[in-house]
């Protein structure tokens, strides 16, 4: 798991927390490779979502993980920077109250972070 970086406890809202991970993916088989190295911590494995994308040429892939519209979200973010071959997860772990559309910008937060952590310019990638 030394090619993900993550960031635990990004923020909480109403009970729900987050918090980001990635790395360096070439494919679809490596993000998936990266998802499920991730989910050997107990922790995320747990987790209600861990939504992810990866920009990679001519192929975008994401997945929501029950967390509608959150893998585009990310997306659109990674389309924004620029950063190609790079997967980024948002974890949530349900906190028992619905946040309705404060669970988007909340997946961008986390998104922002880790791009900064990385040092990456996220371009306003909101």
């Amino acid at each position: 798991m030394s090619d993900l970086t993550i960031l635990d406890g990004v923020l909480s809202d109403r009970g729900s927390k987050y918090a980001v991970a990635g790395g360096p993916a070439a494919s679809r088989a490596e993000a998936e490779a990266l998802i499920k190295a991730l989910k050997r911590k107990k922790k995320f494995a747990k987790a209600t979502h861990n939504t992810w994308a990866l920009l990679l040429p001519g192929e975008p892939v994401k997945a929501d993980d029950g967390e509608a519209g959150a893998g585009m979200v990310i997306l659109r973010m990674l389309e924004r920077a620029g950063l190609e071959g790079h997967m980024i997860v948002v974890t949530r772990w349900f906190g028992g109250t619905h946040l309705g559309g404060d669970r988007f910008r909340h997946v961008q937060s986390c998104v922002r972070a880790y791009m900064e952590e990385i040092g990456v310019d996220p371009g306003g990638a909101d």
